[in-house]
């Protein structure tokens, strides 16, 4: 008897702290994608993008940067 419950606290252990650990990679990965980030025009041409300051909002277009304001 005091096996079946050892092995239920641990079970309900273990699934609390994996529930916890997955709420934080999802906070984690919601706070990364929030604001948009600047990036420099040249960060944006070594990204192989073109930084276009002409543009409202300052964008960097194509590459690996495409979309993100250039600061």
């Amino acid at each position: 008897m005091r096996i079946r419950r050892m092995l239920a606290a641990v079970t309900a252990t273990a699934a609390l702290a994996g529930l916890g650990l997955t709420g934080a990679a999802t906070a984690t990965a919601a706070t990364a994608q929030g604001a948009p980030s600047y990036v420099t025009p040249s960060q944006c041409e070594k990204g192989g993008g073109t930084p276009r300051i002409d543009l409202p909002g300052n964008p960097c277009v194509g590459g690996t940067y495409n979309g993100q304001p250039v600061d």
